[in-house]
């Protein structure tokens, strides 16, 4: 798939990869992957090595958490480690308007101004990682050391698994 066939937001993000060195193509599929459940039963990957995108607040402040999909993001452990008094699940419009994004299809780049992250140490049990490429039917592959040099985040345990 060449760029100029991607949909306008994967092709931002598309050009986030290539300016961070990275040789991943954006792939669009022709069913949902708004879920990690969704997205690796079409690319017939385990759900754990999906690298979901979640933007959560930390005490109001935004957060950028890239998840394994195979858990759900403990709340009380990330706030802890992130010595935060609560975190909670942003609301659909704000993430939107932090990533330009749809939820279901934030990346881990692509937005108006960089967010915060931390991504998920059980990611690094995974060779190959699929993230979501700015829709609900686009991704791309990495490696998780390019995940954390791409978004510039910091590896923390999210979830006990």
């Amino acid at each position: 798939m060449t760029d100029d066939t991607l949909p306008e937001r994967s092709r931002l993000v598309q050009e986030q990869l290539r300016a961070a060195g990275l040789a991943a193509e954006i792939r669009e599929l022709p069913d949902s992957t708004r879920t990690a459940a969704e997205a690796a039963a079409a690319l017939g990957c385990e759900p754990g090595a999906i690298a979901s995108s979640l933007v959560l607040l930390a005490d109001e402040e935004p957060v950028l958490v890239m998840t394994s999909g195979r858990h759900r993001v403990d709340t009380a452990l990330l706030a802890s480690q992130l010595g935060a008094a609560t975190v909670s699940m942003a609301p659909a419009k704000l993430v939107k308007t932090l990533t330009g994004q749809p939820i279901g299809g934030v990346a881990p780049v692509g937005h108006p101004a960089p967010i915060p992250t931390v991504v998920d140490e059980s990611l690094a049990d995974y060779d190959t990682l699929w993230a979501a490429g700015g829709t609900p039917h686009t991704v791309f592959p990495l490696a998780y050391a390019e995940l954390l040099a791409l978004t510039g985040g910091r590896p923390l345990r999210v979830a006990e698994d």
